[in-house]
């Protein structure tokens, strides 16, 4: 993989494009299908979404959202970092599958977009490090 110059982005809404991008030409150049591209882009969208609504606690350009991309032993790991509240997303409540199969008017709102981040990769992990959150995103890719 060529290597991607990591991007800092104000932290608004308007990012989340540039952002998907980003994880779509880390992707590309690993040689992800496109489905697993796919997965990857809506899992940085979601998790970036909810640091801009939640971990900023609004829209705010003097804020920023930091990207980078690495390959290690075949895995392609995106890092996403901000210095807002400090949140692991994994510890959110998910969604049963129970109410996963209720309609849609029954399940309780929250929690859906980060099932379908985290499930969307091979692995994830949050740390804290220096400030900063670091959300990790890696997919691993075929050799062949």
């Amino acid at each position: 993989m060529a290597a991607l110059e990591p991007l800092a982005l104000p932290a608004v809404l308007d990012s989340l494009a540039e952002l998907r991008a980003f994880a779509r030409r880390a992707s590309e150049a690993v040689g992800l299908d496109v489905g697993r591209r796919y997965a990857l882009e809506l899992a940085v969208d979601e998790i970036a979404t909810n640091v801009i609504l939640y971990g900023y606690g609004s829209p705010d350009p003097s804020r920023q959202l930091w990207i980078s991309a690495e390959i290690d032993g075949g895995v392609l790991r995106i890092l996403l970092e901000d210095d807002g509240t400090p949140y692991d997303p994994r510890e959110h409540r998910m969604p049963s599958e129970e109410e996963l199969s209720a309609p849609l008017e029954d399940r309780p709102i929250g929690g859906l977009g980060i099932l379908l981040a985290l499930r969307g990769v091979d692995a994830f992990d949050y740390r804290s490090r220096e400030g900063r959150n670091v959300n990790v995103f890696e997919m691993r890719v075929s050799r062949g």
